[in-house]
């Protein structure tokens, strides 16, 4: 079983799709799986058609304010139209915990806690995390076994990506030393374009095996498909984007698996 946080401080590069389309994939063949919404915009949640969802526990929000969410952590988990796939929702209401948890025991944990606690109930945990490298995301990389950092095809995707390392080595070396890359993965490519293959090249001799073969595509469906409240494999099986994250899905298999 393992907890992956879907993280780039960089906005726009594909986080929230990738967290719901290759949870999606998974669930669809057949694995357990959680989504756990931690970006305060709350896209994960809406995305995935559970707008204005809260468990009978609350949302993400209430988990990270509960100290003794761990004991009844299913509280806080809803299903999804999306068979073998859960959600711990989000809400507007997150913002707030960047500050509130400052004076909190423990406040780069509580996240972890929680999702300790519902490692027997799923095969697969994907945290999608804000565009920040704020506390929230300090949450995530706490909790997390492995990160997933999705990066955009384009030079200003490059930026800020060292910052991203070395946030991770300062997790390692205080709060999670086990926390490594699970991979890289390059979406929103347009391969006829000279700059996006630089990035790619680039990419691929900087993290070496890191990075995934599968490339994800810019595609029309992908936009789409969140504003139907549905992961595109439901939405459009047949469309390029969903061929690309069902085999993104088959690709982490084959790594989780070796």
């Amino acid at each position: 079983m393992t907890i992956i946080a879907v993280t780039n401080q960089k906005g726009g590069v594909g986080k929230t799709t990738t967290a719901i389309n290759l949870a999606a994939s998974l669930a669809l063949a057949g694995q357990r799986v959680l989504i756990v919404d931690m970006d305060p915009q709350a896209n994960a949640t809406s995305g995935i058609g559970a707008k204005g969802t809260t468990a009978s526990g609350g949302t993400v929000y209430d988990a990270l304010m509960d100290a003794d969410a761990a004991s009844h952590a299913r509280d806080f988990i809803v299903p999804t139209n999306t068979e073998h796939l859960s959600l711990v929702p989000a809400s507007r209401e997150l913002a707030g915990a960047e500050i509130e948890l400052i004076n909190v025991t423990d406040r780069e944990r509580r996240l972890k806690l929680l999702l300790d606690a519902l490692r027997d109930d799923y095969d697969s945990i994907f945290i999608d995390s804000p565009p920040s490298l704020g506390l929230l995301t300090l949450n995530a990389l706490v909790a997390a076994d492995r990160v997933l950092i999705p990066l955009h095809c384009e030079y200003f995707a490059l930026e800020g990506l060292a910052d991203l390392v070395g946030t991770m080595r300062r997790v390692r070396a205080g709060l999670n030393p086990e926390l490594d890359i699970e991979g890289v993965l390059l979406t929103m490519s347009d391969e006829r374009t000279n700059l996006g293959q630089q990035v790619a090249r680039d990419v691929r001799e900087f993290f070496k095996e890191k990075v995934y073969e599968t490339v994800i595509p810019r595609n029309v469906r992908l936009a789409e498909a969140p504003s139907h409240g549905l992961p595109v494999l439901t939405y459009d099986a047949r469309s390029r984007g969903a061929e690309a994250y069902a085999a993104l899905a088959e690709e982490f298999r084959q790594r989780q698996a070796s």
